[in-house]
């Protein structure tokens, strides 16, 4: 599949569907608001009874009947008879998808929902209440934990919230003061699922710190930086908000030589590499994206038989693109390596496997990146850092004395332990990464996120709170002011500038914040998008690649199965963007793009900013799924503002 099967084709558009949404509630309020039922709902009984209707001999008859329809449903959860009940609610579910059919049908006119508290299997009692957990149940057709999993989103102006459960569904309530009880109740079962703490200010600080009451309390968080950055950074193309460019797909290039790719090793240079379990296939790059040179490049087996049996996790480029850091995991159920091998990209071969050791003994790496963002492109580059669950140092591939290592006669040389910190209690580190400047950004299990200078790894300058769910991968601005964290269900945007006491705007990295810290962003699939994307999870978010000071990045992409998707990275920075205007709780943006292939994708990124073209305020796109590799050019020639 092309570039043309976006999310316009994969789904109505929020407008459209809040447009159906209002329509049918305004119109469907009598009876001809059966007609919507899904044909599931529909007896051929209740066609017939539409079609001749017959008027009863007697009050007493339609009393009975009305009787006799309250048995049929008389479960401790059945329908509601009118709105105005307690918790009344009226139910859709939407059908299609992403076919011509696609649309909201009504499943229940008039239905209630719950908040219960249940145990590891069933109703919670005293035994079972550490275990015990909210869901929401509505009529008989939904029971759900309450969670980010829920992927719900909330329509203030329409009092109406839509969610995944089993599909797509929305609820429509009859009063804004019921949809802001719901919500409320919501938002405190969300807080005690995740923290194990009953929602009131005392746990919020608990959980958060008195520094990050914002984050708790969006409302009343301090925009000010955002807007400010906002306003600093805007390119002088003046690119506008709220633009959906269009994507255009320039190559499409096979893997060959029979090898799955792995992974995508992108060059600021002239190439770009693909590395899959049994070679490195070498590509162009151009100013519309990468193709292939004929080149590929098959492992040195006689000279370390390991890569060869073995599947690269991660590939670093060093030493302006001439060389390649190639990290396998130990086993397939660990992403943990013991070493790594270097790869001559000029001479086509492994030069080298390298051991992880610190005093004397072997130890392991969770991940490895550049010193800082433009360090592949530093000939004389013989550094890059090292992560592990409790460790954060730099490697150096020369001996203490300063001199390069004789790889000749050593079979595993070893890595040189030059800076570093292993921390004593579990910090539970999973990914990382650098700014322009060599500043440190770290993303941990535990969800939060701590910012590390370049002079320092033992004492973080600034960490963030987590949000209850894990950070997967992270990402970081140039400039070091902006930071991407991946988690499975969202991506979180977080702004480090803050003012000091002198007044001077710094970064987190350079100091520590205080209690003026501006509440986080994140980044969503709405529920249809969410839905089509199935058990698949958000992975390797990423900023767009610049590493020039003073130029902003441009967008965010990240993958979900078989979804790239992508943000404009001044839109979500706008606090007059439409999809913070009635939302509740932390601002969710869900203007996007989608890029859908065949296959699953393996990454999503963006060239390097030189590649960019006049016609395009963007780098090219390079989608890798196992079989191909495709680029698209975000083009501005077309502009739906």
């Amino acid at each position: 599949m092309g570039a043309n099967h976006s999310r316009e084709d994969l789904e109505l558009s929020d407008s459209e569907s809040e447009s159906e949404y209002c329509s049918e509630s305004r119109q469907r309020e009598d009876d001809e608001e059966d007609n919507y039922y899904s044909d599931a709902k529909t007896t051929p009984s209740s066609i017939d009874s539409k079609q001749n209707p017959q008027t009863p001999s007697s009050l007493d008859d339609v009393e009975a009947k009305l009787k006799a329809l309250k048995l049929k449903y008389n479960t401790p959860h059945a329908k509601a008879n009118n709105p105005t009940d307690k918790n009344a609610v009226k139910l859709y579910q939407h059908v299609g998808f992403n076919t011509t059919n696609s649309k909201w049908v009504v499943s229940d006119k008039v239905t209630t929902y719950l908040f219960v508290k249940l145990g590891s299997g069933d109703e919670s009692d005293d035994e079972n209440e550490e275990n015990s957990f909210w869901a929401l149940q509505i009529g008989s057709k939904i029971k759900v934990k309450v969670d980010e999993n829920l992927q719900l989103k909330a329509f203030k102006d329409q009092k109406r919230v839509d969610f995944v459960a089993n599909g797509v569904w929305a609820v429509k309530f009859f009063a804004e003061e019921e949809y802001n009880a719901f919500v409320d109740k919501y938002q405190s079962c969300l807080f005690e699922n995740t923290y194990g703490y009953e929602a009131n200010d005392e746990n919020r600080v608990k959980v958060y710190g008195k520094d990050f009451i914002g984050w708790a309390k969006p409302e009343a968080a301090d925009d000010s930086m955002w807007e400010d950055a906002g306003d600093s950074f805007k390119s002088p193309e003046k690119t506008p908000l709220r633009v959906n460019h269009d994507l255009r797909e320039e190559f499409e290039e096979a893997s060959v030589n029979g090898g799955a790719i792995q992974s995508l090793a992108l060059g600021a240079l002239d190439n770009s590499f693909l590395i899959s379990d049994s070679g490195i296939q070498v590509v162009r790059n151009y100013n519309h994206g990468i193709s292939g040179k004929g080149v590929y490049v098959n492992f040195d087996k006689e000279r370390s038989s390991t890569v060869a049996h073995s599947t690269p996790r991660k590939a670093l480029l060093l030493r302006a693109e001439t060389n390649m850091l190639l990290m396998s995991p130990v086993t397939d159920k660990k992403p943990h390596s013991k070493g790594l091998h270097q790869f001559d990209i000029e001479t086509g071969k492994v030069v080298s496997e390298w051991k992880f050791e610190k005093d004397g003994t072997d130890i392991s790496m969770r991940d490895i990146t550049n010193d800082s963002k433009g360090a592949q492109m530093d000939p004389s580059g013989s550094t890059f850092l090292g992560l592990d669950d409790n460790r954060l140092c730099r490697w150096d591939m020369r001996d203490r004395h300063g001199m390069v290592q004789n790889l000749v006669n050593e079979s595993t040389p070893v890595l040189n332990w030059t800076q570093g910190h292993q921390f004593s209690r579990g910090t539970n580190f999973q990914c990382f990464a650098t700014t322009g400047d060599g500043s440190i950004v770290v993303g941990s299990l535990d969800g939060k996120i701590r910012l590390y200078s370049s002079s320092s790894m033992r004492m973080a300058k600034t960490a963030f709170p987590g949000l209850g769910s894990p950070i997967t991968h992270v990402d970081v601005t140039y400039d070091g002011k902006w930071i991407l964290g991946t988690t499975d269900t969202y991506l979180v945007l977080i702004c480090t500038l803050f003012v000091d006491k002198n007044g001077s705007t710094k970064t987190g990295f350079a100091g520590r914040m205080g209690n003026k810290i501006s509440a986080p962003r994140l980044l969503k699939l709405n529920p249809l998008d969410s839905h089509m994307a199935g058990a698949n999870k958000f992975r390797n978010a990423q900023f767009s690649w610049v590493t020039e000071n003073g130029k902003q990045e441009r967008h965010l992409v990240a993958t979900v199965g078989k979804f790239s998707v992508i943000w404009n990275f001044q839109q979500v920075k706008d606090s007059s963007h439409g999809c913070y205007q009635n939302q509740v709780g932390l601002k969710s943006c869900y203007c996007y793009k989608i890029v859908l292939r065949d296959d699953s994708i393996v990454e999503s990124r963006f060239m390097h900013d030189k590649f960019a073209v006049t016609d395009s305020p963007e780098a090219p796109l390079v989608v890798a799924t196992p079989l191909k590799v495709s680029s698209f050019s975000i083009s501005s020639r077309r502009l739906q503002i």
